[in-house]
Formats: structure tokens, C-alpha cells, sequence
């Protein structure tokens, strides 16, 4: 027998500028965007919704509404796509925009992110000739990530630690995330006992009143340690210390606990000031044979397993005999440079932050490596130097934040000469417009590698060859690349 159709809902009346927050709508999914989020229209609006798959049809309350965007959850889903999962990983998928592809099979997931790739290389006629390369997954899908930075809310009798959501100040309590390493779980279940008990403030951004700010969980997964920074709005020497012996009492694990202080009035998370309530300042994290010290402000990849794939390609494209010399740009603590020590001549590591540079270098010699050096500022300018010096590299690594290279310092790389240039992005689509660019400087991407380094998010990290074309290195030789650098007045000396 026929089935009858569904049962439409009515949607609330709704303004000519289209829906308003609130307001009950039925929805066709068409697309993804690059966040994750599914595409649907309605009255020529487009719909964004947190928890919804390709060709699913969907009822959904809208979250908000602005003049370019607007968000809605989805309630029902009338028409499920095969490709989701049942029941979803983790009970908030339909809330939580942390993870907005958990309800996805994972082959489904990797497919999607190449074609993200894919999409924003071929943009450039220059790129087309590369090959990509099929998603390498992650070791782990869930339980993967080793670091957690999180918000704390609600009273010392029911504290909240999350994340926030949408288009809002309110905080999701993600107390058990899948994502998270176990130990993170853990520490925050710990946390939030040890504050009831404490009775210790939360502070609150409305009365401006209360003490905690955020929790921030670090572990080095091979010895399964953690790492906790309680952030505060003042200087405490009471509750924070009673909570601190609390959760090392409860999870043993915990080897390194500090009290960072941040009075600001904005959104960055730590402040300028750390005070360690325990004897250790830092954990020990190893990748192969490379030992790394993890310190509350180092920067390292939250997906371990995945940082090892990404290191361990770079070493392998490098082709490296033993000869040459290596420029590891945006070096961070070290990690690539460390990994390609052992297979070259020297590498120089450049990082415009002093502390990272100072990870890296505290690195380099737990790891007894004497070819590496670090220098921190401008890298157009240090390239400068270090050509000035006659220090030619063979390869240059390029890792850069999300946004990308500035142009000037792609100049200055391409008037390096390098015989190979390797680039990681977070970004596919900085990545393509920079790999058009060095094309530009007669660098040829031969191959692009995309690694998932976040399953269950929408992010994909990608590795790209690119190797010097003879001709148009030479036609680009007779005219002036980059311009010169400013040098800087205090140019901090090479070496440790």
C-alpha cells in the first residue's frame, strides 16, 4: 500500500527579508560548504544547517538570522541519506558545530575533503598539471585529539566546560567529546568535581565577577601525561592551589599543572603570565625517534598520529642525500626541522615567534642535534641574511598559519633558488593561491598530498611538491624577483 506523504509543518510567518530566528522550516539539502555545514534555500534565503548530509530533507529551527547568513539546527530528519551514520558517535551532533561531519562515514568524509583540494587547485591553469593525491587517513578517528583549550561557565555548583556555540556567548559543555584523548575527558571530569568541592568562582563575562576563565588540557600520548593550565582573571593562591592538588589526586597522570593569568577583556585564551604549581614545566611528546618538550604556549600538532604522517612525507619528497642545506620557514618548535636534520647537511629554522624558536632550540638539543639552528623574526629578512652569508638552501620548507605566505616572502624564496620547495598547509585554499604565485617564480607543483589531520571536521591539511623549472628559473634570473629587505636593527645571532 501507498504510504501517504509526510506531514508538512507550517512554518511561522516570516518577514519579505526572509526567515527569522525561531522560525520552523522544512528543508531540501543540496550541498556542503567548506565548514560543514549544509546548504538548503528557502524564499531565495540561504539556509546553513549544523547537522545535516547531501540530499537529506529536514525540519529545522532557525538559530539566527542576519543580513548574509543564516544558521538553523536541524530537529527531524524526514529523509536520512544512506551515508549517515546510526546512531551518530557522539549525542550532540546535532548541536555541536565543533565536529559538524561526525554522523558521516569516514570513507564518505575523506572523499569529500579531496574534492575540496581538487576544487580550489584547479581554480589555476598553473596547477592543473599537478597530480593529487588521495586522502591519507588519520591513525585515529576518534579519540585523536591531544589538546584541548575549553570554556568555563555556570556556577561552582554546576560549572560548564565547553565550547561556544554558534553566533553566541553560550557555552556547550563537551565534557565527554569524542574527539578528545581519554586522559582530556578525564582531567575535566576532575576539574569540574574538583570546583564543586572548591567552591571555586567561575567568572562570569556579564557581571565580571569569579575567578576561572578557561581549562587547557595538553598530553603526550606515549607516555600517556597531561598537562593542565587553569586560566584566571587574577593572581590565586587558595582555591586554584586546593584544585590543583584535587586533580592531581584524581588523575595521576597529570605531571604538569599551571596557573596562567589573563585579565583582558578579549578573546585570546592565555594571558602573559604562568605560574607552575608543580615541580615539571613541560611534558615530553615523541614522533619516531624525536622527542619534543611541550611547554603551556608551544604550538604541536593536535593530532599526533597525524603530525608523524605529515613530517615523515616531508622527509621522504625532501629526497635528501646527506649534502644539502635545508630553509624550514615557520618552524614552529622544530618539529619538521628535527625530522630532516638527520638526512642533511644543516637546516635552518625560521620562526617569528621568540618562544617557539626557543622550544625549538631546547629541542634540538634534547634530541642531541647539532645541525640545526633557529633564528626568530621576519623571514624575508632572515632569508636575506643567510644568503648574505652564503648560505644557499637546496630546499626550503614552507609551513605557514592558515592565511598563508605573504608575497614578499614567496619573492624571497624563489630568489633563494632552491631546487625543491615543500609546502604544508592547513588551507587548500591559501595553498593554491601561493603555489600559483611560486609558479609565477618558475616553481612547477608536481604533486599535492592531502593528509586528514582533523576527522570528523571539515579541515585537511596538505603537503605540496614543487620543483624548479630550468627555463623559467633562467628567464626569471635576467630580471629582479624580490625586492630587498629592510635588515633589522636587532638581527638576533644564528646558532645556540
Amino acid at each position: 500500500m501507498k504510504k501517504p506523504p509526510h506531514k508538512q509543518i507550517q512554518p511561522t510567518a516570516v518577514t519579505p527579508q526572509g526567515p527569522k530566528k525561531g522560525d520552523l522550516l522544512e528543508l531540501v539539502v543540496r550541498d556542503l560548504t567548506d565548514e560543514g555545514f549544509g546548504i538548503a534555500h528557502h524564499e531565495s534565503r540561504q539556509i546553513l544547517l549544523s547537522g545535516a548530509l547531501p540530499g537529506e530533507v529536514v525540519r529545522a529551527r532557525v538559530t539566527f538570522a542576519g543580513r548574509r547568513d543564516i544558521y538553523a539546527q536541524v530537529l527531524t530528519t524526514v529523509q536520512r541519506s544512506p551515508e549517515r551514520l546510526a546512531p551518530a558517535p557522539c549525542p550532540r551532533s546535532n548541536r555541536c558545530d565543533g565536529c559538524p561531519l561526525i554522523f558521516w562515514q569516514y570513507q564518505r568524509q575523506v572523499a569529500w575533503k579531496k574534492s575540496l583540494v581538487e576544487r580550489e587547485i584547479r581554480r589555476y591553469t598553473s596547477l592543473r598539471g599537478a597530480t593529487i593525491h588521495d586522502v591519507i587517513p588519520s591513525p585515529k578517528t576518534l579519540g585523536y585529539r591531544n589538546s584541548a583549550k575549553l570554556v568555563l561557565a555556570g556556577t561552582f555548583r554546576e560549572p560548564i566546560v565547553g565550547i561556544y556555540r554558534r553566533n553566541s556567548h553560550d557555552v556547550l559543555d563537551i565534557s565527554d567529546c569524542p574527539l578528545h584523548h581519554p586522559l582530556i575527558n578525564e582531567v575535566i571530569k576532575a576539574v569540574k568535581e574538583g570546583i564543586r568541592k572548591g567552591k571555586v568562582p567561575i567568572f562570569s563575562p556579564r557581571t565580571g565577577t569569579g575567578l576561572l576563565r578557561y581549562l587547557v588540557v595538553r598530553i603526550a600520548e606515549r607516555h600517556n601525561r597531561a598537562m593542565v593550565v587553569l586560566v584566571t582573571v587574577e593572581r590565586n593562591f587558595n582555591e586554584i592551589h586546593h584544585l590543583a592538588k584535587f586533580i592531581r589526586q584524581a588523575v595521576p597522570e597529570v605531571t604538569v599543572v599551571a596557573q596562567n593569568v589573563n585579565a583582558s577583556e578579549g578573546n585570546l585564551i592565555l594571558g602573559s603570565q604562568d605560574h607552575f604549581l608543580t615541580k615539571d614545566h613541560a611534558i615530553i611528546e615523541e614522533l619516531g625517534n624525536i622527542s619534543f618538550s611541550i611547554s603551556p604556549r608551544s604550538f604541536f600538532q593536535v593530532n599526533s598520529g597525524g603530525a608523524r604522517i605529515i613530517y615523515e612525507k616531508v622527509r621522504e619528497w625532501s629526497a635528501l642525500t646527506g649534502n644539502e642545506t635545508a630553509f624550514d620557514l615557520y618552524c614552529g618548535i622544530g618539529g619538521i626541522s628535527l625530522f630532516l636534520a638527520g638526512s642533511c647537511r644543516n637546516v635552518y629554522g625560521i620562526e617569528v615567534v621568540d618562544a617557539a624558536v626557543a622550544d625549538a632550540e631546547y629541542n634540538a638539543r634534547l634530541n642531541g642535534v647539532e645541525n640545526c639552528s633557529f633564528d626568530a623574526g621576519d623571514a624575508a629578512e632572515l632569508i636575506d641574511d643567510l644568503l648574505d652569508d652564503g648560505i644557499k638552501p637546496q630546499l626550503v620548507v614552507l609551513n605557514p598559519p592558515r592565511k598563508g605566505c605573504d608575497r614578499q616572502v614567496l619573492e624571497h624564496v624563489a630568489a633563494a633558488a632552491p631546487e625543491r620547495i615543500i609546502y604544508v598547509s592547513c588551507s587548500p585554499m591559501t595553498l593554491a593561491r601561493d603555489l600559483d604565485i611560486l609558479a609565477g617564480f618558475g616553481y612547477r607543483t608536481s604533486a599535492i598530498q592531502p593528509v586528514d589531520m582533523f576527522p570528523q571536521t571539515p579541515h585537511v591539511e596538505d603537503i605540496a611538491l614543487l620543483t624548479r623549472d630550468a627555463d623559467s628559473a633562467k628567464m626569471l634570473s635576467q630580471k629582479p624577483v624580490a625586492t630587498p629587505a629592510r635588515k633589522s636593527p636587532n638581527k638576533r645571532k644564528r646558532g645556540r
